[in-house]
């Protein structure tokens, strides 16, 4: 059958997937889009179509790269999984034996595994911040260095959306000199030969689709609650004018670890497809297996890493709420290169800025 507005191709048995995929063109009003998919270490499914762009009318290409938002940690995670293999990151040690100055403001019991599991305290950023402070990772590391964890009890199981990628990308360096970005590239985007980037080349700009945010997705500049922790961690990629620094050259290079990664939907699919398979793809093993099943599995503490183990609970509720493992862990067989839903833009996505 042939597709009109989509471009690629279908193994036999899986060609529903190109009709859907086509739907969400002719149907749902989809401006530009990829999606791929791997079963049992092949490539199944990668289709692509629609608009990169849609005020230049540029097409969507086999090569299109898409801003993936928070699928960024998941590629983060994989460098830290691979630090811990090799034995020069320990999961439950403290953070300041890799970042002495982390220790600061009470923080010298948060460990390397509180803060891969978005437990370390540590959700917002107090101190107000530009633009440029955003995109500069020196700043922020010492900005969150300096910062004491929050005594909110809900701060131990929050979402830690930037922080994240801060703070890992700190202890990557400080264990083994390369950034976030480097260390993926040699470790995992050469040797699996996947399309993506932590933070894009300059001559790779002309590759990335523009990202549009759909109707009623930003917030407003200032959240409406006065919640504290709402306040702290209202998200500045999230307001109005943020598409216009999505797309910036600044934002593009910039190699934020929690949400700066370019890809196609095919690397995405392949890389998970990778993991899926216990850390080795066409006989090329980045990780051992035993690493991919430690990335599986959920972390909690017991007690929160200052304070007292206080809980907020919904009305009616006796039970503490669940607290939150670390996001997209690196095992997951996801073959969509897309944000957490409700975190990041990389759920504001009716167009070029979404890569399925």
């Amino acid at each position: 059958m042939e597709h009109r507005m989509v471009e690629g191709f279908t193994a036999a048995g899986f060609e529903p997937l190109a009709d859907a995929f086509e739907r969400s063109f002719t149907e749902f009003g989809e401006t530009g889009a990829a999606f791929s998919a791997y079963h049992k270490g092949a490539c199944v499914v990668d289709l692509w179509g629609g608009l990169a762009d849609p005020d230049t009318g540029r097409r969507w290409q086999a090569d299109t790269l898409q801003l993936i938002f928070s699928g960024t940690k998941g590629l983060a995670t994989a460098c830290a999984l691979l630090l811990i293999e090799r034995g020069v990151l320990d999961l439950e040690a403290s953070a300041a034996r890799y970042w002495p100055e982390f220790a600061a403001a009470g923080k010298r019991d948060v460990t390397v595994g509180d803060i891969l599991s978005h437990q370390s305290r540590l959700p917002g950023v107090r101190q107000p911040v530009t633009v440029d402070d955003l995109l500069d990772h020196a700043t922020m590391a010492k900005l969150l260095a300096e910062q004491p964890p929050e005594t909110d009890p809900r701060a131990g199981f929050i979402y830690h959306a930037l922080t994240w990628g801060w703070l890992v990308d700190e202890l990557v360096r400080r264990v083994d000199g390369r950034t976030v970005s480097a260390f993926f590239a040699d470790e995992f985007a050469r040797p699996l030969e996947l399309d993506v980037w932590i933070g894009l080349p300059d001559d790779q700009h002309g590759r990335a689709s523009t990202m549009l945010a759909a109707p009623g997705f930003l917030l407003d500049a200032q959240p409406a609650s006065h919640d504290p922790l709402v306040i702290l961690t209202h998200n500045p990629l999230v307001v109005p004018g943020a598409p216009a620094l999505w797309n910036s050259p600044e934002f593009r290079r910039a190699g934020m670890a929690a949400v700066g990664a370019f890809a196609t939907a095919r690397s995405m699919a392949r890389f998970y497809a990778c993991l899926a398979a216990g850390g080795s793809l066409g006989g090329v093993r980045v990780l051992k297996e035993s690493t991919v099943e430690l990335g599986r599995r959920e972390r909690r503490r017991a007690s929160p890493p200052c304070g007292p183990a206080r809980w907020l609970t919904a009305p009616g509720s006796s039970s503490p709420p669940r607290q939150r493992s670390s996001d997209r862990r690196p095992t997951r067989s996801a073959t969509r290169a897309r944000a957490v839903p409700g975190t990041e833009p990389g759920r504001a996505r009716r167009s070029p800025s979404r890569t399925s």
